[in-house]
């Protein structure tokens, strides 16, 4: 077992639907390269009405950190990134350099 990950962002009420849109037809390419980079179990989740995103994801591999560079180095990240972050608006609280803000977890079931 890898590790779980959470993380939260708003996302603009504007552009609210374009996010849906995308994540309805994510890139194969895009998707392959997430699988690459050792990210299982993917999901985003959204709370309305205060526009909330909730991504939680496994990370299967040995190092977090080289896969993460490996990832954001790719065009096809790239690419995606500039869509979708357009969306997104960065937590106040967020972390310095942080775009998502990670969340402890607190609590499993297995």
């Amino acid at each position: 077992m890898g590790q779980r990950m959470g993380m939260v962002i708003a996302v603009k009420p504007e552009k609210l639907d374009e996010y849906k849109r995308l994540h309805a037809e994510p890139w194969p390419e895009m998707n392959a390269a997430l699988k690459r980079a050792n990210i299982a179990n993917y999901s985003i989740f959204l709370r309305e009405p205060e526009n909330l995103l909730f991504g939680y994801w496994d990370y299967t591999g040995a190092d977090y950190a080289a896969d993460m560079k490996w990832l954001g180095e790719q065009d096809v990240t790239r690419r995606w990134l500039a869509l979708t972050d357009a969306c997104q608006i960065r937590l106040e609280t967020a972390a310095d350099g942080d775009w998502w803000s990670m969340m402890p977890e607190i609590f499993h079931l297995d």
